[in-house]
């Protein structure tokens, strides 16, 4: 059995331009989350955030692919809601009074049953605390804005108010910002990284 690559049937959601903001509609979506707050860059907290994430993610994998059904699949990439008391901390990039959460889209394969065990295994075999504060939960954006960002994450400041142009002059800001990253920032060169800046509008 081949193995399924939901960026490719969802790249609509997943690929975007990087000279232009387009509009998508994103559907009721599957993640398992975690919330925290403070810079990424600087925060303990984040960094064991995002590695229960894909430990938990990964071992869901390999039981679905051990299990009946067989079915191999590609991890999702890591993607993160970010909010703040002051809007324009977006802009200016000042991510000390972000709020976030952290997630990787679920497939249906991977449901509570399997997820559940996935995250007994990862507290047993790494002891990894932060997996006790992951939930999984159905999220629904609707109409939004998005295009791809190129470069580093502290450099995405003119992206986000591109963004924010597009929605201004349609409709109204709504929701929570969204940025989705498309690459392996460990080994990829950080003028090379790719992120989706998505934003709901009302």
């Amino acid at each position: 059995m081949p193995k399924i690559d939901l960026k490719k049937e969802l790249k609509h959601l997943y690929q975007a331009p990087a000279r232009e903001v387009v509009q998508v509609d994103v559907p009721a979506l599957r993640f398992l989350m975690i919330d925290g707050a403070g810079d990424p860059n600087t925060s303990p907290l984040y960094a064991r955030a995002v590695e229960a994430l894909f430990s938990v993610s990964y071992t869901a994998k390999f039981i679905v692919k051990k299990g009946p059904s067989g079915i191999d699949y590609a991890v999702m990439p890591l993607e993160g809601l970010w909010w703040s008391d002051d809007p324009s901390s977006f802009v200016a990039n000042d991510r000390s009074k972000w709020q976030w959460t952290m997630m990787i889209h679920q497939p249906p394969y991977a449901d509570e049953s399997v997820l559940r065990d996935a995250m007994a295994e990862v507290k047993r075999k790494k002891g990894l605390a932060a997996v006790e504060a992951l939930r999984l939960e159905s999220f629904t954006e609707g109409p939004c804005a998005q295009t791809l960002h190129v470069g580093p994450f502290t450099a995405d400041g003119p992206t986000i108010r591109r963004v924010h142009d597009f929605i201004e002059t349609r409709a109204a800001l709504a929701g929570k910002h969204h940025e989705i990253y498309l690459s392996d920032i460990r080994r990829a060169d950080a003028s090379r990284w790719k992120t989706i800046i998505r934003q709901p509008m009302a």
